[in-house]
């Protein structure tokens, strides 16, 4: 887990709302908001959002990268030929 420095109760972050966003685009750290005492939100800048959406997609992407290259070394492929004479029979089984 991410470790969280920036803590503040809502109440506060409703009464400084431009101090909190001018701190958000400054830092480009996320803030944790808490409800009697308790964490119950997490506020970033659209762009640290950004930022780690493509951060994801890119983990994601080579995740998927290293399953095939598992699937590979482990012998759980076949050639293409094979999988498209398959896909062809099984979807002209289904447009008749």
């Amino acid at each position: 887990m991410v470790n969280m420095t920036d803590i503040h109760s809502i109440t506060d972050f409703q009464r400084n709302v431009k101090s909190h966003l001018k701190h958000l685009k400054e830092t480009g750290r996320p803030e944790v908001l808490t409800v009697n005492g308790k964490a119950a939100l997490i506020v970033q800048d659209a762009e640290s959002y950004q930022r780690l959406l493509d951060l994801v997609e890119r983990v994601e992407a080579v995740d998927g990268m290293q399953r095939g290259l598992d699937d590979v070394k482990r012998g759980r492929t076949r050639p293409m030929r094979a999988a498209v004479e398959e896909l062809g029979q099984r979807y002209e089984k289904v447009s008749s």
